[in-house]
C-alpha cells in the first residue's frame, strides 16, 4: 500500500511541474462548456469526468487515476479514487485523504469559502481553493472532495488563476461524474462470529498496517486479485509458493518460530554467566561470546533483559499470532480451502488462548516478538494497536476469553 501512495504522489508532482499554468478564456455558460467536451475515464473504467474534447491523458500508472491536460499544457485535472477495502485501499477516512493531498505538493488552502459542486452519486462533496508549490513551480487549484460506498474521490483542476471561469468549468466537468463501482467478487461464506472475530484480532494489528479490513475474515474478499497479491507476498516474505511448502511453514511457526533461537541465545549467555554481568557491562559481555557487531552486541543485551523479565515465553505470542496469519493468507493465496483455513485457524487459537489471560497481555507477547526479529521499536505498532481499542469497531471488543468453537 505504501509504495501505490508513493507512486500517486510522485505523479501529482511531475504533471504540476510540468504544466506551464494560465487562464481560459471568457465566460461560458454550463451548456457551452459541456458541448465541448467528452468523458475522460480511469484505465480501469471505474470512474470518469468530462473534459475539452481536445485534452490528452497523461499516464499516471496507477489504473484508478486519469489525468489529462489541454494541448497547450496550460490546464490540468486529476481524478483520483481512493478506494475503500480491497487489495487497493489506500485510504481508511476522507481526513486521511485530505492529509495526503495536502502533504503531497505543499498545497494550503487560501481559506477562501468555495460552493461544492453538485457530483452525481457523491456524498459529502466539499470544495476547497488553494495554492500549490512543487520545486518552485506555484499554481492555484480547485479541489473537489466526496465520496461513493466504492471509493473517496479528489477532483484536482490546476491553473495559473482560478477565477470564476476556472471553476464554472470544473463544476461542468464535475456534473458529468460517473462511477462504474465493479462488483466485488468474494469466495468467502463464513459468517462472522465471536470466534472468527478472536482470530481476526489475533493479527488484527498487521491486517490494519496492510490497509485490509479486520472485521472480515482474512482481511481481503477472497477473489483472484487477492490470490495472485497472496501468492506474491508469501513467496516474498516467507518463501512459500505451494501447500507443501505453506504446511512446512507454518509447522515451523508452531513448533519452533522466532522463539526458539531467542531462547537458545538467550540460554547461551545465561549459562556463561550473564546473570552476573552489570547492565551496562552486557553488550560488551556479548563480545565475548558472539561475532556480532556492536549495535548487534547492544540489542542481545535488551533482548537478554526481555528474557530476565519474562523468561523463555517471552515471544511466544509473536509466533503464535503469526501463525494465525499464516493461514489467512493461505486461504487467499489458495493454499487452504475456507474449510480448512477456519478449521486450522481454530486449532491455533484454541493452543494459544490459555497461554495469555488478556489481548494487552498477548500483544505485548507479540511486540516482544517483532522486536527480536526486526531489531528495531515496536512503538509504531504500539501505537496501531491503541488506535484500534480506541475505535467504535474495535476487533478487541470480543472478549479475549471468549468460547472458541466451531461455528461454521
Amino acid at each position: 500500500m505504501k509504495r501505490n501512495r508513493m507512486l500517486w504522489l510522485l505523479c501529482v508532482v511531475t504533471l504540476l511541474v510540468s504544466v506551464c499554468l494560465q487562464g481560459c478564456g471568457g465566460p461560458k455558460s454550463q451548456e457551452e462548456l459541456l458541448a465541448n467536451m467528452k468523458e475522460f475515464a480511469t484505465a480501469d473504467g471505474t470512474a470518469s469526468i468530462y473534459l475539452d474534447k481536445d485534452w490528452k491523458t497523461e499516464d499516471m500508472g496507477i489504473d484508478y487515476f486519469m489525468a489529462a491536460m489541454n494541448e497547450s499544457g496550460t490546464r490540468i485535472s486529476i481524478l483520483m479514487q481512493f478506494q475503500k477495502s480491497g487489495v487497493n485501499k489506500m485510504a481508511s477516512s476522507m481526513d486521511e485523504v485530505k492529509d495526503l493531498i495536502k502533504s503531497s505538493y505543499g498545497y494550503t488552502a487560501d481559506g477562501e469559502s468555495v460552493e461544492a459542486p453538485a457530483v452525481p452519486g457523491m456524498t459529502n462533496v466539499a470544495a476547497e481553493k488553494g495554492k500549490a508549490e512543487v520545486e518552485g513551480t506555484s499554481a492555484e487549484v480547485f479541489l473537489v472532495y466526496g465520496e461513493t460506498d466504492y471509493a473517496y474521490y479528489v477532483i484536482l483542476y490546476g491553473a495559473n488563476s482560478m477565477n470564476d471561469n476556472e471553476i464554472a468549468y470544473a463544476k461542468a466537468s464535475c456534473s458529468k461524474f460517473v462511477e462504474n463501482a465493479p462488483e466485488e467478487e468474494d469466495a468467502t461464506t463464513v459468517e462472522i462470529t465471536d470466534t472468527v472475530r478472536w482470530f481476526n484480532a489475533s493479527y488484527a494489528v498487521l491486517t490494519e498496517l496492510n490497509g485490509w479490513d479486520y472485521n472480515r475474515f482474512a482481511g481481503l474478499p477472497a477473489n483472484e486479485e487477492s490470490k495472485a497479491l497472496e501468492q506474491q507476498s508469501l513467496q516474498e516474505w516467507w518463501d512459500v509458493t505451494d501447500r507443501a511448502t505453506a504446511d512446512e511453514t507454518l509447522e515451523w511457526a508452531l513448533t519452533e518460530g522466532h522463539r526458539t533461537g531467542f531462547v537458545e541465545n538467550m540460554s547461551y549467555l545465561e549459562e556463561n554467566g550473564m546473570s552476573d554481568v552489570a547492565e551496562d557491562g552486557r553488550a560488551d559481555f556479548v563480545h565475548e561470546c558472539f561475532v556480532v557487531t556492536n549495535d548487534e552486541a547492544e540489542q542481545m543485551a535488551q533482548q537478554y533483559k526481555m528474557y530476565e523479565e519474562f523468561g523463555a515465553t517471552a515471544l511466544d505470542g509473536w509466533d503464535y499470532c503469526r501463525a494465525m496469519n499464516l493461514v489467512s493468507f493461505y486461504y487467499l493465496a489458495g493454499y487452504y480451502t475456507e474449510q480448512e483455513a477456519l478449521d486450522k485457524s481454530l486449532e491455533i487459537a484454541q493452543m494459544m488462548q490459555p497461554l495469555f489471560g488478556s489481548w494487552d497481555e498477548l500483544v505485548d507477547s507479540y511486540l516482544r516478538g517483532y522486536e527480536y526479529w526486526a531489531e528495531e521499536s515496536s512503538d509504531e505498532r504500539r501505537a496501531v494497536y491503541e488506535d484500534l481499542k480506541s475505535r467504535e469497531d474495535n476487533p478487541y471488543a470480543v472478549d479475549y476469553n471468549t468460547s472458541l468453537e466451531k461455528t461454521w
